[in-house]
């Protein structure tokens, strides 16, 4: 099959050595995908890395910030949204790996006053997959502290027993970040800056962003508003990682080959990409959901689609594995001023990062994605 959809692409594409990736070629994609999406959706600026065999490419357009005109460099500071909790994912997967705690544990275990609640019949794993008990997608408008935020949680109400069905749910990831952050002797925060960022080699991603990035922190916009994430319950574990696309390129070409890093860390990165439900088109693993490659369009934008965030959906349990044969790995993400897309497929070694400084539509993503990822394919397809 995948010579089959090499073929294919080869009639829109010429193919190019496997050891010398066309950075030419690859702009002239690039910048045709991108420049329509901007000037459709009024996005002020993005950010685009590609990783083809290792080799890392940036393509940068637009400005970081409308009224002073900074443009946007692989060094600008965007917001990630959701994209957030693949690193939620594997700063889990890494806790786990150092024994500190198991999938299999329940929140009670943690979380005193949770013991035997509903929310206790479900595992870590279900929480880090959406599939515990049929959370909301955000946490209730009358919750505001977090004492409010555990007693929600303590008298929940589950929509059925856990791993049946999957409801996107930030306050879901959440709580398994939280808890994460407790087994690893602190806040979830502060052990991702501390534990996470500093051993995936990432520089300049943060959660807190420290006065001295604040110059290279975007602006994101919201209609024409000028806006960055708020403070909110569960914002560091659900959406508030902030990163440039020179370290998520980095990242992605870390998914794509683990073995440079120490073995706990090497076991996170296989842990988020285990399959653990099948939901419609796509597998959800831990922080990544994945398709086998190669994948139509059509099932990327299903598996992407808004009855995926706000529907929930049956959820299959499947036998924890890695997939073998080849698969596509994505996450999509966004906050009030910012969207982003990541998306790489480790058989091919290649990968693409979208950050942009407005939350344009998923769809837009999704296509504008595709179309790189078909000429990356072709890249390293030998002549």
């Amino acid at each position: 099959m995948l010579k089959l959809f090499a073929a294919a692409c080869a009639a829109l594409f010429p193919a190019v050595a496997v050891a010398a990736p066309d950075a030419a070629a690859i702009r002239q994609v690039v910048d045709a995908a991108v420049g329509p999406v901007m000037a459709e959706y009024d996005v002020p600026g993005m950010a685009v890395a590609v990783t083809v065999d290792g080799q890392a490419m940036f393509f940068n357009y637009g400005v970081a910030a409308r009224d002073s005109k900074q443009p946007v460099t692989e060094a600008t500071l965007f917001e990630l949204g959701s994209v957030s909790k693949t690193f939620t994912a594997t700063l889990g997967g890494y806790a786990q790996a150092l024994g500190k705690l198991s999938l299999a544990d329940h929140p009670g275990k943690y979380v005193p006053q949770l013991k035997g609640s509903a929310i206790d019949h479900a595992s870590l794993l279900h929480l880090g997959t959406y599939t515990a008990a049929g959370f909301p997608l955000q946490i209730p408008d009358d919750v505001k502290t977090q004492a409010q935020l555990f007693d929600y949680f303590q008298h929940f109400k589950a929509d059925g027993a856990p791993g049946q069905r999957r409801s996107y749910s930030n306050p879901s990831i959440g709580l398994f970040g939280y808890i994460t952050g407790m087994a690893l002797g602190g806040s979830f925060a502060d052990a991702a800056e501390r534990d996470l960022f500093p051993q995936l080699g990432l520089q300049h991603t943060y959660i807190r962003v420290p006065q001295s990035a604040m110059a290279s922190y975007a602006w994101g916009y919201s209609k024409e508003q000028a806006v960055r994430v708020r403070p909110d319950l569960f914002d560091s574990e659900a959406y508030g990682v902030k990163s440039t696309a020179a370290d998520m390129i980095r990242y992605v070409q870390l998914q794509i080959d683990p073995s440079k890093l120490a073995a706990p860390m090497q076991r996170a990165v296989h842990t988020t990409q285990t399959a653990y439900f099948q939901v419609g088109p796509m597998a959800q693993g831990l922080g990544w959901e994945s398709y086998p490659y190669p994948v139509s369009l059509d099932q990327l934008l299903k598996g992407n689609s808004g009855d995926m965030a706000f529907e929930p959906q049956p959820a299959r349990a499947l036998t924890p594995q890695t997939p073998a044969a080849p698969t596509l790995y994505n996450k999509t993400g966004s906050t009030r001023g910012f969207g982003s897309y990541v998306v790489f497929v480790p058989a091919q070694n290649i990968g693409i990062v979208l950050l942009a400084n407005r939350a344009y539509p998923n769809d837009a993503r999704i296509k504008l994605a595709y179309s790189v990822l078909q000429k990356l394919a072709m890249a390293r397809q030998p002549m």
